[in-house]
């Protein structure tokens, strides 16, 4: 399946500010939609909304791609709790499906997956009082029972948190089949509630908390020790580390378990281990920078070698390609990701741009608005160069003015191969009647060979031009695994031609 298959016509529409779109296929919709977003509400879009879309594009779509769209989600684009909805959303239409077990367990990867699963069900039901995880769909217990198999004492004890729904809660309603003697045992602990609390790191730190000091020195001290002690002992995962930096730094650890700190988030093998979406690096980068601390630089500097372990793997572009790339930052893309994030549609388009950028040898970078600016910045400090783009957006104000990009190539007839607008798609002019779609048609007639690309960051189902038409491709996705599809569409494949080699 590809992007540039014949149809008749694209079903035409306006998008949310009133600008003529295209609305995508099921297949391409879901897609957009289920890569650049969880449940939560968007610019342009309530979560209610949201959700009802989803429901119906589901329905639209055939079961087989959509459970691949959730392993794709999760395995690929390292998403955890849009693969769960899609699941239990694919239950509930095809609740006698086979697939529905299998695709239950394969997205499952983390014990509290299990919970959080069953709880979107009791949700998505509307399931109230003593009995809401009754009439269970079959065959989501049976992949739920499955799940169960997977994970060991450690992980079970370290997710059995006290909320709504418990492992034992759903271990009840489940009843998963020991493989053996000793995994019957974690079972009957399930059961009774007798896992043992794992000593995690956020244990050691909570029970130092309730201690008693006789001064706020000799509590500094402590907690600089345990910080320490949980550094040389490898406690601390990539992600916990990463969330930490502002904690450890702040605790006035030694210089040599900073070096420890930031050579293990620096590490090259740690980074591809962690499977980070780009934007963590980010928010990390900018808590530290706010901190007012003389070592601030070292994690700085550890954290943009993290970033480059990242783009490492990208697909560049030789120096005999041509690129653009323009990121939007008009006033939709200023809405943030999710509702308790500070991370904003905008941040994610700098930092995929800065990635791509990264990795290409003749590249022009600027952002749009009102206007089209562009901006130099180095390739190597990616972290520090979308941080001067996020500080100088205001310069080019807050409409969705994308056809300045292609418009300014026009009237300055550079010869460009490859134009990339990192958007939500919502594009419009506010000075006139000529569209993006107007000044690409007559691009093309000037560099019959450029190719536009659209990195969908927000997934409304609408696009500013026929992407079936005139070299036109659509991405979508937050992680930097969207550059795959970037190499895919270059050697003539696509998204969805991805997404359907999965096997179940």
């Amino acid at each position: 399946m590809k992007f540039n298959v014949t149809t008749k016509t694209l079903s035409k529409t306006t998008n949310y500010e009133g600008a003529a779109a295209f609305i995508l296929a099921p297949e391409m919709e879901l897609y957009t939609l289920v890569v650049t977003a969880g449940l939560s509400g968007q610019f342009y879009e309530a979560a209610d909304d949201k959700l009802a879309r989803l429901r119906t594009l589901i329905a639209k779509n055939d079961p087989l791609f959509v459970a691949r769209l959730a392993v794709y989600a999760r395995e690929e684009m390292h998403l955890r709790s849009i693969p769960l909805v899609l699941t239990v959303e694919l239950a509930r239409l095809e609740s006698g499906n086979s697939l529905i077990a299998t695709l239950a367990n394969r997205v499952i990867q983390r014990a509290d997956e299990i919970t959080e699963l069953m709880a979107y069900y009791v949700l998505a039901n509307e399931r109230t009082g003593i009995k809401k995880l009754n009439k269970l769909s079959k065959q989501l217990q049976k992949g739920l029972a499955m799940a169960f198999n997977k994970f060991s004492a450690y992980q079970f004890a370290k997710y059995n948190r006290d909320a709504a729904i418990r492992l034992r809660d759903v271990l009840f309603v489940v009843h998963p089949k020991a493989k053996d003697a000793a995994q019957q045992e974690l079972f009957n602990e399930i059961a009774n509630n007798q896992l043992e609390a794992p000593y995690t790191w956020e244990v050691e730190l909570s029970v130092l908390g309730k201690v008693k000091f006789f001064s706020e020195a000799e509590k500094t001290a402590a907690f600089c020790a345990k910080w320490e002690e949980l550094i040389y002992s490898n406690k601390l995962g990539y992600m916990a580390t990463l969330r930490n930096l502002r904690n450890i730094l702040m605790a006035g650890i030694s210089d040599a378990a900073l070096e420890k700190v930031c050579g293990f988030i620096g590490d090259a093998k740690a980074v591809a281990a962690s499977k980070q979406l780009p934007f963590r690096f980010l928010a990390a980068y900018r808590e530290i920078k706010a901190l007012e601390n003389g070592r601030v630089g070292e994690i700085l500097d550890a954290l943009e070698t993290a970033v480059l372990c990242s783009a490492a793997n990208i697909n560049g572009y030789a120096a005999d390609t041509k690129l653009v790339i323009a990121a939007d930052v008009s006033g939709s893309m200023q809405a943030p990701v999710s509702a308790k994030s500070k991370i904003l549609n905008y941040d994610i388009g700098l930092m995929l741009a800065m990635l791509l950028q990264n990795r290409c040898d003749d590249v022009v970078v600027g952002m749009f608005g009102d206007q089209w600016k562009t901006i130099t910045v180095s390739r190597k400090n990616i972290l520090a160069n979308v941080q001067e783009f996020y500080r100088r957006e205001g310069e080019v104000g807050y409409a969705t003015n994308g056809h300045l990009v292609i418009k300014d190539l026009l009237e300055r007839r550079l010869v460009k191969d490859k134009i990339m607008l990192f958007t939500d798609c919502q594009l419009w002019n506010n000075n006139g009647a000529a569209t993006i779609k107007d000044y690409w048609k007559q691009y093309k007639k000037l560099v019959p060979a450029a190719k536009l690309y659209l990195f969908d960051l927000a997934g409304y189902g609408k696009v500013p031009l026929n992407i079936e038409q005139n070299d036109v491709y659509l991405l979508a996705g937050w992680s930097d695994k969207i550059f795959d599809v970037l190499a895919a569409l270059d050697k003539g494949g696509s998204a969805l031609e991805i997404i359907n080699r999965i096997v179940i």
